[in-house]
């Protein structure tokens, strides 16, 4: 018969996996215990303390408060639930608990600064500076590392930068201090000076495994994904029981394009801890990728039911374009977003919701006011100038020139391999349908959108060497131009299968098309064309994950649009015949036709498979991941007609090139 761990040793694993960063099985050990006897005050705080530190607000006040009841003196509890409210910016909540726990643990630094904090929070700056002092007076150095921390929680990231570097300063081997630094430089989208701060963290301490969580991050970030994977999978080594870890794995994984073990990575995270609402979130869009639709939504409802105030999930269905939602549902998000202490990410993703679902039910003067809203609150958040827009093209204009060409291709610079495929546009465009028509071709493998042009390019800008993209293009010598191209194929092998040719849809590439025949001259080039107006408002509905910063305002998306038609007019000129137009409404029209024309630019013999594209089997990762797994139809031409007036002061930007037709009224 065996004897069941004296509660003591229990405990003392329970810190020990803390320590090591395998909280769900240290939370599922409090649990555990608390279940046996709920009588047991140290069990019930430290589970309440774990599910605090996972932002778990309601749970673990519920049981910090029962610590207190049973236990008034216990002063980590007072200190976690004032650590709760504080976090929950309830100053006024928090303020008595912290005063409690300073008088139960008045030498305890890390209490006084929380003080402090509650106290500046109200205005009592003269009591928080008191606070501030006695706690540094007790540890200094801990006082301004917890300072630090909650200068940059609460969005102060220069004043927490110079304490976190006068900390490094006076003790280089502190971790904790070089970590929060490494955090800040990730927020400041400094991703290669976190990557060094996390590398050398790595160095000093092996086992910290929050720091190999960044540092994956930052790696995904930088577009490295198989090192991101390989960073990840040593983290998991190291804590094979953290669902977290598994969790950044899944992610990690999912951006190297590996969705089948994103899946398994993201299961094993939810099996760990069935509370992760990020991992079923995960789970649900890789799912999607492959086509497991009944899946995603299953994983997708479950995040709801954990967390449903987080809009992005119900994004997450509504970006199915298949899914539709009920009234019920419908009327319980409109109540959500009708709650203004919801972040503004929430707000925007439940506004975008919105305005699907009520496109659905036909009724769209209240979708557009939805889709309004949300392009409205995330365009007050983003930055985006249109005249750097401007520039950027007209320095393309100027340098790949007709005279470029003429001196490039008597040289046969470049590399000559034919391998990709370009399809290019603007995003929701139809170019996902292309690359679907292509990729079902037995010569050709479907990618996704590929990030590497643009890197690439941009790569050529060098301050120590004077270069800079795309100006100094004529400078660059024959052998450059040959490896350029040659690391573009190196770069993208990755995604490849084995077959000879490959597609990359990545539509911001419309700008760099110069810059694609110049180091891939036998590259082949689609422009993936829609009507100006369904471009527009295909865009102006869609949410992205990152980018096209272009598309949350009408008009700056109708004066993108004329900068995209003229320098693709551009390209026409200088590289005449080198890149296919294809309309969207002529595919959906004649659908063969459009697809031996499209075959045959490409070089390739006709199949009929790229005709019955929706049969083929294969990861789509782009929000039309649904639609091109079903046959094609009439029901997504002229969709703009329906938003009628809404769509009049768009009209008139693109009226330089609307078809006459489409300007005698908003429905015709």
């Amino acid at each position: 018969m065996s004897v069941e761990p004296h509660p003591r040793q229990v405990f003392e694993r329970v810190i020990t996996l803390l320590k090591s960063g395998a909280r769900a099985e240290a939370e599922a050990l409090c649990r555990q215990a608390v279940a046996r006897d709920q009588g047991d005050v140290n069990f019930t705080a430290l589970l309440g303390t774990i599910l605090a530190e996972r932002s778990e607000w309601q749970e673990a006040a519920q049981l910090l408060e029962h610590v207190i009841r049973v236990a008034p003196g216990h002063g980590r509890a007072h200190e976690d639930l004032g650590t709760v409210y504080l976090n929950q910016s309830q100053a006024e909540k928090a303020l008595p608990l912290l005063e409690r726990a300073a008088d139960l643990m008045p030498k305890n630094p890390g209490v006084l600064t929380k003080l402090a904090g509650a106290l500046m929070s109200l205005g009592r700056q003269d009591e928080a500076r008191a606070a501030s002092a006695k706690a540094a007076a007790l540890s200094p150095h801990q006082a301004k590392l917890e300072e630090a921390t909650r200068l940059f929680a609460a969005g102060k990231f220069r004043e927490s930068e110079q304490l976190a570097q006068a900390l490094i300063k006076a003790n280089p081997m502190d971790v904790n201090a070089a970590l929060l630094l490494a955090r800040i430089a990730i927020n400041a989208r400094c991703f290669e000076d976190a990557e060094k701060l996390l590398v050398k963290i790595t160095e000093i301490a092996p086992g910290f495994v929050s720091a190999w969580h960044d540092l994956g991050s930052v790696l995904k970030e930088l577009n490295r994904f198989e090192e991101a994977v390989d960073v990840l999978t040593h983290a998991v080594s190291l804590a094979p029981n953290n669902a977290v870890t598994h969790y950044f794995l899944g992610a990690a994984l999912a951006m190297a394009a590996k969705p089948v073990e994103a899946i398994d990575a993201y299961q094993q995270a939810v099996k760990l801890d069935p509370d992760l609402t990020g991992a079923f979130i995960g789970l649900g869009h890789v799912l999607k990728t492959v086509g497991d639709q009944a899946g995603g939504i299953a994983a997708y409802r479950r995040a709801i039911e954990l967390r449903p105030n987080f809009g992005e999930t119900y994004y997450s269905l509504a970006n199915l374009k298949t899914f539709t939602f009920s009234d019920t549902e419908i009327e319980d998000m409109v109540s959500r977003l009708a709650n203004q202490q919801l972040p503004i990410d929430c707000q925007v993703h439940f506004a975008f919701t919105l305005g699907k679902a009520f496109e659905d039910k036909k009724d769209y003067d209240q979708s557009f006011h939805y889709y309004a809203l949300a392009n409205q609150k995330h365009r007050e958040t983003i930055a985006y100038d249109p005249v750097q827009t401007e520039i950027a093209h007209q320095k393309m204009r100027e340098t790949f020139s007709l005279e470029f060409f003429a001196n490039h291709r008597s040289q046969h610079l470049g590399c000559p391999k034919p391998d990709p495929i370009f399809i290019l546009g603007l995003p929701r465009s139809g170019s996902t349908l292309l690359e679907q028509i292509l990729a079902s071709h037995s010569l050709v493998d479907g990618t996704s959108e590929l990030p590497d042009i643009s890197m690439i390019a941009q790569g050529i800008t060098n301050q120590s060497t004077g270069r800079s993209f795309p100006l100094s293009m004529p400078e660059l010598l024959p052998s450059e131009l040959e490896k350029l191209g040659e690391q573009y194929l190196t770069q993208t092998a990755r995604h490849r299968e084995g077959a000879p040719f490959f597609t990359d849809k990545m539509p911001n590439n419309f700008a760099y098309v110069g810059f694609i025949k110049t180091i891939l001259p036998n590259a082949k080039i689609i422009d993936a064309r829609r009507h100006p107006m369904d471009s527009c408002i295909g865009c102006f509905k869609q949410h992205f994950a990152k980018g096209q910063t272009f598309t949350y305002d009408l008009f700056e998306l109708g004066e993108f649009y004329l900068e995209y038609e003229s320098l693709m007019r551009h390209w026409d000129e200088v590289l005449p015949g080198e890149v296919l137009h294809v309309q969207y409404e002529s595919v959906v029209a004649d659908l063969e036709t459009q697809v031996r024309r499209i075959l045959a630019f490409c070089g390739l013999p006709f199949e009929a498979a790229c005709v019955n594209f929706h049969e083929t089997e294969r990861a789509v990762r782009t929000a039309s991941s649904e639609q091109v797994r079903q046959p094609i139809y009439q029901g997504s031409v002229a969709t703009w007609r329906r938003f009628g007036h809404h769509l009049d002061g768009l009209k008139e930007v693109l009226s330089p090139i609307l078809p006459a037709v489409d300007q005698q009224g908003s429905m015709l």
